[in-house]
């Protein structure tokens, strides 16, 4: 339930993947966040950027979602339509 609450970052290259989730909020947050929103296959279906602080973002269709750190998203040129996959 805690997810980013109390941290004043995210490292580039790390993230915090939640499920089931299709919408995120920011309230109490610090710092902005890119939101990517995936279905049950991890396609992408969209990507919310530099989600500020004392915001909601949502994806039509989502039920999963990645936080990432603001811009990690583009330069990592993640866009709607590609699969994501999990390594570990």
């Amino acid at each position: 339930m805690k997810g980013l609450l109390g941290r004043t970052s995210l490292p580039d290259g790390e993230g915090l993947l939640l499920k089931p989730c299709g919408s995120v909020h920011t309230f109490f947050m610090r710092f902005p966040i890119d939101v990517v929103f995936l279905d049950r296959e991890l396609s992408v279906v969209a990507v919310s950027a530099e989600v500020a602080p004392w915001r909601t973002a949502r994806g039509r269709g989502a039920k999963v979602s990645l936080e990432l750190a603001a811009g990690e998203a583009a330069r990592l040129g993640i866009e709607p339509g590609m699969r994501l996959r999990l390594a570990a």
